[in-house]
């Protein structure tokens, strides 16, 4: 049976959703950036979900609320 993703989080920004998976990647945990990017020297509004397995899923949301909570 496949581990499926499931939608952890969703911001504002692509780039918002890269910081908050490059974060997960620290802690081990997989995860992938669903949304546009587009390649404009200009950012252009657009949500982005990031997504983890579901096996893995509780830990990747405590870790970037857990993160804030220290800045």
């Amino acid at each position: 049976m496949a581990d499926k993703l499931v939608t952890i989080a969703k911001f504002p920004s692509y780039t918002e959703a890269d910081l908050a998976k490059q974060l997960l990647d620290d802690f081990g945990i997989k995860s992938v950036v669903i949304g546009e990017k587009l390649g404009l020297p200009y950012p252009i509004p657009s949500e982005a979900k990031l997504q983890a397995f579901e096996r893995e899923a509780e830990r990747a949301q405590e870790i970037p609320e857990s993160n804030e909570r220290q800045e």
